[in-house]
Order: C-alpha cells, then sequence, then structure tokens
C-alpha cells in the first residue's frame, strides 16, 4: 500500500453495500446504505497522547460521517481519525 497514515489517522476499505434483503429483494443502487463497517489497510504511528489500539486486518464499526474518502487505483478508501471510529469486531 502506497499511504502511510500519519498520527493518529487510519486507513479502512469500506465493506460492500448489501446487494439484496434477508428475504431476498435486490436493493437497487439508489437506495443502498453506506456501509458502517471495514477493514483496517493500514495505521499511523499515534501521538503522545493517544497510543494505537486498531491494527493492520482489523474489522471496525464506524459513524455514518466519519472519514474522508478517497480512491487509489480504482478502490474506494476512508482515512479518518481512531477516534471516529467506534469499536473492533
Amino acid at each position: 500500500m502506497s499511504i502511510k497514515p500519519l498520527a493518529d489517522r487510519v486507513l479502512i476499505k469500506p465493506a460492500a453495500a448489501e446487494e439484496k434483503t434477508a428475504s431476498g429483494i435486490i436493493i437497487p443502487d439508489s437506495a443502498k446504505e453506506k456501509p458502517l463497517k471495514g477493514e483496517v489497510i493500514a495505521v499511523g504511528n499515534g501521538t503522545k497522547d493517544e497510543d494505537m489500539v486498531v491494527k493492520a486486518g482489523d474489522h471496525v464499526l464506524y459513524g455514518k460521517y466519519a472519514g474522508t474518502e478517497l480512491e487509489l487505483d480504482g478502490e474506494k478508501f476512508l482515512i479518518m481519525k481512531q477516534s471516529d471510529i467506534f469499536a473492533i469486531v
């Protein structure tokens, strides 16, 4: 990966949006919700006040409007502060 987050930032690859419901109804693109979970790809070194708790490979839950979207080599990623992550799953 050519992106290395700085300080307490985390690079996350969002999980794919659900294609259909549990009952089998196909969800159109216009109705799909933004996923709120993903996999940690890279982490920064932390700050003197905050150690990094998450590590590469962790699956995490984050807020609906957390992070900044970016695209690299045709893939979408989010970069956010560790404090925007709610839980490790």
